[in-house]
């Protein structure tokens, strides 16, 4: 690349890399001044020939973390496509170079996040004529908020979200154990009774009482962090955090191609730290999907290990399979008869012509408890009533989906 481009300005490269690495903060990557400069000297020193090296030489120095991958291919295909500034760079540098036109794509999840900070730099404020509205018959902002799709919101939004979730109640969910505790009425405890008669000489016995002991039941969650889910298993897991700040007892495993224990890395205080902590011990984020072998890994290495007590399972996966659907039906029902109770969480129910036809959803389904959609606020608030209590299954009951497949 001539040092000259950069120098006269005549290409204005690193002018445009600047407030496209703005674009990006804009939309939550923590993109600074250095990553800039590191950015305009590795596109001089690779010497770029077509549009996918800027895209891939770019990616490699202001994208620190796979979940990110994705704001950055929209933001990368939104910005330079509209400003048509690649091929003219490229047409400038290597005369062999010709441009391409650009191919029309359908919007992606995460292009709300990437527009918002795109068109807020450079929509200029207007002045508009002050009008008044009657908002007696409209929804609130957080009506709106408590509806919308996670894929769908902007960067506010979904700090918003978090800390809707942060707000929520999770603490009415309590099992009777075996296990007994002193208390102020009850089952007469025969042990501690006589032992306290022993301080007054056994002239008088003051009858001592004990009651069964409540606790909250595990929860093991297992989430899917293909590419198909890693924007609703990001809000899930801050889910997680809360509900394991709340009322602890919460394992947490995540899964692509391969199983991965995220327990402690999510009992850090700070919900962006623990979220930090758990995509730099994933390898597979926004990978492929392999249901059947992490199922299987989990049964095998984890199942003895945190599904004691009776705890509660959350399944979280959309359950498009690439494996064999027998074997998924032989993990399922394996894990389904390690727990007290099996929930599978599905984004695809978002969608009201949702039909069980996959092979793998149809495997799955037998040995579910629960089916609930997971997409918005009101879902998870939702999923917090029905781990407080046993509610009817009504449209959450499982049977209904395999019927209407049939």
């Amino acid at each position: 690349m001539d040092e000259a481009l950069l120098a006269t300005g005549t290409g204005k490269l690193a002018q445009n890399v600047l407030y496209f690495a703005r674009i990006l903060r804009e939309a939550g990557l923590p993109v600074g001044p250095g990553s800039v400069i590191d950015s305009v000297r590795a596109l001089e020193a690779s010497g770029i020939h077509d549009r996918e090296d800027f895209r891939t030489v770019l990616h490699a120095v202001l994208v620190k973390k796979h979940e990110h991958s994705l704001i950055y291919d929209q933001a990368f295909d939104l910005y330079w496509r509209k400003r048509g500034l690649v091929d003219k760079l490229i047409a400038m540098m290597s005369p062999l170079a010709e441009p391409k036109a650009p191919e029309q794509a359908k919007p992606k999840a995460g292009a709300t996040r990437v527009s918002e900070a795109l068109f807020k730099r450079e929509n200029k404020p207007q002045e508009k004529p002050q009008t008044e509205l009657d908002y007696r018959l409209t929804m609130s902002d957080q009506e709106v908020l408590q509806r919308k799709d996670f894929a769908q919101m902007t960067t506010k939004e979904i700090e918003a979200a978090k800390d809707a979730i942060a707000r929520m109640d999770m603490h009415r969910d309590l099992v009777r154990t075996r296990r007994f505790k002193p208390a102020a009425k009850g089952r007469i405890d025969p042990r501690r009774s006589f032992r306290n008669s022993l301080r007054s000489g056994g002239a008088t016995i003051d009858l001592s009482f004990r009651a069964p002991a409540v606790r909250h039941p595990p929860i093991v969650a297992i989430c899917d962090i293909s590419g198909s889910m890693s924007d609703y298993t990001r809000i899930f897991l801050h889910f997680l955090h809360a509900l394991g700040e709340q009322r602890g007892h919460v394992h947490t495993f995540l899964f692509g191609t391969r199983l991965t224990n995220v327990t402690r890395a999510l009992k850090h205080k700070d919900p962006d730290e623990a979220l930090a902590a758990c995509s730099g011990s994933v390898e597979d984020w926004s990978g492929g999907t392999r249901i059947a072998t992490s199922l299987h890994n989990f049964n095998r290495q984890w199942s003895r290990r945190v599904l004691g007590q009776g705890p509660t399972v959350i399944l979280f996966t959309d359950g498009l399979e690439r494996d064999s659907s027998t074997d998924l039906a032989r993990e399922m029902e394996r894990l389904k008869k390690s727990c007290r109770r099996l929930i599978w969480l599905n984004p695809l129910l978002r969608y009201d012509r949702f039909e069980a036809r996959a092979q793998g959803i149809r495997a799955m389904l037998p040995f579910v408890d629960e089916f609930r959609p997971v997409h918005n606020l009101a879902s998870i608030a939702d999923l917090v009533k029905a781990l407080s209590q046993d509610l009817p299954l009504g449209s959450t009951d499982p049977r209904l989906w395999l019927t209407q497949a049939a």
